[in-house]
This record gives structure tokens, C-alpha cells and sequence, in this order.
């Protein structure tokens, strides 16, 4: 039995954790979601550690994605007595934003303004409540997918009548005020074991769509991204600690913005699955693949003991 397994879906995006890890010698094995199954009654884990890597994005890739099935893949794994990483109950809440966004409520904590419904033609009535400009957006998203921007009432009726408003693979959608972000960036604070690790500012040059990673920003048609080096504000790394702890989240990233209409820091995402910033060398200085990997081995030892 390998020492640690690590369940993901994209290709590309973990390359250069295996890297790392191939370099510091552990023993690990790596299970591709696409063609996995399961047996109910085999309580054996691949590993006493396992590290899920499923991207909520991988829905955007295929029909018959895994997000759902990496939730009750990783509650057998972790009632076989494994230590899971980023564990079912963290990736049920990466697959709903709604959830985020009531977490981040409940830490008393400020959000865009927000109404969740769960079928189309309540979409109109629901914006009423929030005004215009607003997004709609689908409750499982990933890589800025299943956002559109509208103007007013016409517009949102009209994409409701033609049926191209978003559609969430869990039927769920929430209409969000627009928020303009103080300087065309959001802010992304990277966390692990709960605590903060670093933390980058991202410009989108206006397109939904600010994942950071190696893999997104070589993605052909990409809008270009701007990434730099933050270092935000005591109070905001404070907050982004206590989600990361109040969530559980092992590893994972917090999005917030400046909403440059009242100063406001407006929290409204949290990211379970954390690539890491493409050229950390140049926006960092180091490369947090290190650093995780560390925090691994850590984890290994104990998951041994």
C-alpha cells in the first residue's frame, strides 16, 4: 500500500505536485476519476492518506463528471479509517456556492448581495430583490464557468425565454449583485492547515474566469490574466483563516474583493482545489508545491502512527 493516494480529474494541473513529490521520493499513486469504480463492501483505502484533487470544473469537461461521485468515494475511503484531505464534507461544500456563501454569513462575514433559487423562471422575480447590473450564476461553478453578466429586467426575461440563462449540474442558481471590484481584481488568499500560506491579486481584464494555475492561463482563447503578489490587509488574512477553519479546509483558497462603490471587502468564494499561482517563482519568489509537500509528509508520518 502506497503512502499516499491522490484522487484528481484534470490531466495537466497536477504535474508539478507529482513532480515534487517524485523528487522527495514518496510513495504515492495517483487514481484518475474518469474510469474509477468502487466496492460498497471493500473497506481497504488505496492509502492512510488520501489527498482529493477533484476540480469542480471537471463538469465543463465532461457530462459524466465526478464531483458527486468523488463525495461518496471519499466518505467510504474515510469510514475505511483513512485521513482524507480536503474530505467529502469539504469538496460537498466546494459544489455549492449557496453553502459557501451561508458559511461565510454565519462568521459574520460581508457577501455580495445574493438570492438562491433553484428554477429558471423564478430567476426575474428573485433579481427584483437584488437591482441591476447583476450575474447570474450557477451554484456549482469552476474557472468562471456559468457566469453572464445583465443589465436589466428585458434582458433576464429574455435569456429566460430562450433558455440560455446558466444551468447548474445541480439545478441550483443564485442571482449576485455586480460587484465593481476596486482596481478590476479580486484578491485570492491561499491557505493551509487553516492558516494563511500567500495570497495574489488577479486581474481577469474583465472576463469571469481568473483561475491562476499553469494549465488555465495556457488554455487556448484565454482571456489574458494578471497576476501579482498581495499582501492584504491583517484583518482580511484573519477572516480568510477563519473560513479556512470554520470549513474545514485543509487546503484551499478564499477570493474577496474591494467593492470600489463603499470600501467594502465583499467575501464570496471558497476553492478547495488549490493549483497554486503559475510562475510562483517570478509572483512569489518560492514555490508553495514545497510547502505543501512538507505539510504532507507531516501528514503521512501521522496517518502511520
Amino acid at each position: 500500500m502506497a503512502d499516499l493516494a491522490i484522487l484528481y480529474e484534470h490531466p495537466q494541473w497536477f504535474a508539478p505536485l507529482f513532480a515534487v513529490l517524485d523528487r522527495r521520493g514518496i510513495d504515492f499513486v495517483a487514481i484518475p476519476a474518469e474510469d474509477h469504480s468502487f466496492d460498497p463492501a471493500d473497506l481497504t483505502p488505496p492509502a492512510p492518506l488520501i489527498f482529493n484533487r477533484i476540480a469542480m470544473s471537471s463538469f465543463l469537461r465532461s457530462a459524466e463528471h465526478p464531483v458527486f461521485y468523488a463525495q461518496s468515494l471519499l466518505a467510504h475511503w474515510q469510514a475505511a479509517g483513512a485521513r482524507v484531505i480536503n474530505g467529502p464534507d469539504v469538496l460537498a461544500l466546494d459544489a455549492s456556492k449557496a453553502r459557501q456563501l451561508s458559511l461565510l454569513a454565519s462568521l459574520g462575514l460581508a457577501t455580495p448581495a445574493t438570492r438562491v433559487v433553484h428554477r429558471a423562471a423564478d430567476l426575474a422575480d428573485a433579481a427584483e430583490k437584488i437591482g441591476y447590473p447583476l450575474v447570474i450564476k450557477v451554484n456549482i461553478g469552476g474557472s468562471g464557468a456559468g457566469i453572464v453578466r445583465y443589465e436589466d429586467r428585458g434582458a433576464l426575461e429574455t435569456a429566460v425565454a430562450e433558455g440560455t440563462v446558466p444551468d447548474s449540474a445541480d439545478k441550483v442558481l443564485l442571482v449576485q449583485a455586480f460587484v465593481p471590484a476596486r482596481g478590476g481584481t479580486i484578491t485570492r488568499i491561499e491557505t493551509l492547515a487553516g492558516r494563511y500560506l500567500y495570497a495574489i491579486d488577479v486581474d481577469g481584464g474583465g472576463a469571469f474566469d481568473l483561475c491562476p494555475a499553469d494549465a488555465c492561463l495556457a488554455e487556448p482563447g484565454k482571456v489574458a490574466v494578471t497576476i501579482t503578489r498581495a499582501d492584504p490587509a491583517p484583518e482580511l488574512i484573519a477572516a480568510a483563516e477563519r473560513i479556512a477553519q470554520a470549513a474545514g479546509l485543509d487546503v484551499g483558497g478564499i477570493e474577496v474583493m474591494i467593492d470600489d462603490a463603499d470600501g467594502r471587502a465583499l467575501f464570496y468564494d471558497i476553492n478547495a482545489l488549490s493549483n497554486f499561482v503559475a510562475n510562483s517563482l517570478d509572483v512569489l519568489g518560492w514555490d508553495p508545491h514545497e510547502t505543501l509537500v512538507d505539510w504532507l509528509e507531516q501528514q503521512i508520518a501521522g496517518a502511520r502512527a
